[in-house]
């Protein structure tokens, strides 16, 4: 009552089918992955491109992982970032945005730094191309404003936004005299309406 031996090794039909497809399942979701990674990288590359006061653009081949992390704890500590992508990528995400100039810098190994603040950013990258030959700055733009080499480093020596707030605070709460005597006819008037105001503000 017992089948051939022959029935026994008939192969199951589609199994070899079965066993291909499971095998490319690794790849394909390989692929889906890579391709929704570098969908979610265009979009926050484009919001920081949308958002952001000012980017610079670098070479920095040659750095050590060491010097990068130099970089990067900088640049957080002034309120700015660094962000190393594809330059295919860089490129798609700039479509359509203020900065898009800086796409002529995109060639070789480079990278992104860039800061809310139009001056931090620029300061470091600067600075730290000063003690590092190997992070050129390349250029960047703030706005619409397409920036060279040179325009990175004239920003970078101008007062940071909280700096000139400072100034401004302290303009302020002078003596209303003290700014009236450095200062021309309009400005001696404002001296004497914030004057105004500090005696009022006493008064109550």
């Amino acid at each position: 009552g017992s089948l051939p031996l022959s029935v026994w090794r008939l192969p199951v039909p589609g199994k070899c089918q079965a066993e291909r497809n499971r095998a490319g399942e690794p790849a394909n979701r390989r692929k889906h992955v890579d391709r929704a990674g570098k969908e979610v990288l265009v979009s926050s590359l484009g919001d920081v491109f949308r958002n952001t006061g000012v980017v610079v653009v670098a070479h920095y081949s040659g750095l050590t992982v060491a010097q990068m992390q130099k970089l990067r704890r900088e640049m957080k500590k002034a309120g700015a970032s660094v962000k190393v992508a594809k330059n295919r990528l860089v490129k798609i995400a700039l479509d359509g945005t203020e900065v898009q100039s800086i796409t002529s810098y995109l060639k070789g190994p480079t990278i992104l730094l860039y800061s809310q603040d139009p001056v931090a950013a620029p300061k470091v990258a600067v600075a730290f191309a000063k003690e590092h030959d190997k992070l050129v700055v390349l250029g960047g733009a703030m706005g619409r404003t397409a920036l060279n080499a040179d325009g990175v480093k004239a920003l970078a020596t101008m007062p940071s936004l909280d700096e000139l707030r400072a100034k401004l605070v302290g303009l302020i709460q002078a003596p209303a005299t003290k700014i009236a005597q450095v200062s021309t006819a309009p400005a001696a008037k404002l001296a004497r309406v914030f004057g105004a105001y500090a005696n009022r503000d006493q008064a109550a």
